[in-house]
């Protein structure tokens, strides 16, 4: 089968060939498919059955829960407990490992919900979810009058308390699935019998405001399909269900492509190992596709099982993958930008004779550290800058080595001076921190350490000039002390390619991972 390129960036997401595998058929209608990060399964409900089957290689499928009170939407929260919407009884539900049940919502102002029909989790620990009323509909859930006169989208705020609507009352026919964008200032919700997908800004108290339609006209006579399942992947874009299987749409709205599936598919969820196989919950069958691209990231994609003790800097899995690609969690990753100050690289700057300006240009160091900077701070990395800052006259710098010398003569490196400042682009942004040195490498005499222990980072993304010097004693120091050090040589400078390459190629290989900017947002999720 052939998917539907519409636009050329279509086919960096998803090969036009990608095989669409059945994984399990013979079902009456299949949905809510969630992956699990750790035991490697994927969740799946069949509806009209009442029943809740699982699916991994090794056994296949079997029936986990029946009944399962028609259940329709799945996702994990942080802590791997299950959130389930629940047709037949009109509630939000958590179920823990260990087979406690609780109700996060079942009522709004006293009155039963419709029924809740998907659900995705904020890095908060909020809960947004959807009501139409279908779970009151014959077959996929059970026939009863409602109590409500809207169907709304709502919110459970960060450990439990009443639902609280976000949405206008009347604004939606059917709302139904909902994702958040990559940065969680967006949330776009669908609506099933207008055939279109709603795109809101998302406050920072977690309220929804500025309207907007994404998209429209999501409906087809010739082919069955309707907005239903919606995901967004690790780049921005929107994946929906809808005629002939799912529509893929830019952050921009734009349609991109199609992907072609046999049945019509009613939800979808990325997992195996690297969240890299679209998984498809269609009428009577479930389908997985490769995927170039995965999802956003979302805390329970880097979970641990509910109890588990946490991992220390020495015994939490390496970034590095076995097939070589890399994922790396956000929560656990620092990035250092380091020595990116106008004398160093810059014309005019103390140490321009040296051809640092130069290389930095070659190396497109300043775009590439920026553009990788404002990617991790939307996936939560802390951003710590490394400044070589020397009071007037260079007190306290020792004279016991040709760097240290050149930086006293050349009067570089002032406090207050426009030589000391960070180059244009790279200034420090709310929320970053700022490390002062009068050494080489970040953790001499400094509060890196501190910084690092106190935000649970031992991940460390390590950008900055002087490959063969400050990087490089930074990238061996913190390998020493236990940190997974990853340098994307993209990112680095120094006075010319013979001695960058030289520290990337030999020094840096052995204690840190070497990379690229492109590599590292991609891991970022």
């Amino acid at each position: 089968m052939t998917h539907a390129t519409l636009r050329p960036e279509f086919e960096n997401l998803i090969d036009p060939y990608a095989p669409v595998g059945q994984v399990g058929t013979g079902f009456d209608f299949t949905e809510g498919p969630i992956w699990h990060p750790v035991e490697q399964f994927l969740l799946f409900s069949d509806m009209p059955a009442d029943v809740r089957r699982r699916w991994d290689a090794r056994r296949g499928v079997v029936e986990v829960r029946r009944p399962s009170n028609k259940c329709n939407g799945m996702t994990y929260d942080a802590e791997l407990n299950l959130i389930v919407c629940e047709h037949a009884t009109s509630s939000l539900i958590r179920e823990r490992p260990d087979g406690r049940r609780e109700v996060i919502a079942s009522h709004f102002e006293n009155q039963e919900l419709n029924s809740p029909n998907d659900v995705c989790v904020h890095a908060s620990g909020a809960i947004y979810f959807s009501d139409p009323w279908y779970g009151r509909m014959p077959v996929y859930g059970v026939e009863r009058p409602r109590q409500l006169g809207f169907q709304g989208v709502y919110r459970v705020p960060p450990g439990g308390g009443a639902p609280k609507l976000v949405v206008g009352r009347h604004l939606f026919e059917q709302p139904n699935g909902l994702c958040f964008s990559p940065d969680e200032r967006q949330l776009y919700v669908n609506d099933t019998v207008q055939a279109l997908i709603r795109a809101f800004d998302v406050d920072a108290d977690g309220a929804l405001f500025n309207p907007r339609v994404f998209a429209s006209g999501i409906r087809s006579e010739l082919e069955p399909g309707v907005p239903d399942g919606m995901k967004c992947d690790q780049r921005g874009n929107i994946w929906v269900t809808a005629p002939g299987g799912v529509w893929v749409y830019s952050p921009a709205g734009e349609l991109l492509g199609k992907v072609r599936v046999p049945e019509l598919v009613a939800n979808l969820a990325w997992g195996g190992p690297d969240f890299r196989t679209l998984y498809l919950t269609a009428t009577h069958s479930v389908y997985a596709i490769p995927t170039k691209v995965g999802p956003r990231h979302e805390s329970y994609m880097s979970a641990r099982r509910a109890g588990a003790p946490a991992a220390s800097s020495t015994t939490a899995p390496s970034p590095q993958l076995a097939d070589g690609n890399m994922q790396l969690d956000p929560k656990r990753c620092a990035m250092i930008i380091q020595d990116l100050q106008n004398d160093v690289i810059m014309e005019g700057g103390a140490f321009a004779g040296s051809g640092a300006p130069a290389h930095a240009r070659q190396q497109h160091v300043i775009d590439n550290v920026r553009r990788l900077a404002e990617t991790a701070r939307t996936r939560g990395v802390v951003i710590i800058h490394v400044w070589f800052i020397v009071e007037p006259g260079a007190p306290g710098v020792t004279l016991n080595a040709p760097l240290f010398e050149g930086l006293v003569d050349s009067k570089a490196m002032v406090r207050g001076s426009w030589g000391a400042a960070p180059v244009q682009g790279l200034e420090p942004r709310s929320g970053d921190f700022v490390v002062e040195k009068m050494r080489m490498s970040a953790w001499e005499g400094t509060r890196l350490e501190t910084i690092l222990k106190a935000t649970g980072r031992d991940i460390i993304i390590n950008t900055g000039a002087w490959t063969n010097m400050s990087v490089e004693h930074t990238a061996r120091t913190g390998a020493d002390k236990g940190y997974f050090m990853v340098v994307p040589e993209d990112c680095c400078s120094t006075m010319n390619a013979d001695w960058h390459n030289a520290s990337i190629n030999f020094a840096l290989q052995n204690v840190s991972v070497v990379t690229n900017a492109d590599a590292v947002i991609g891991a970022l999720g």
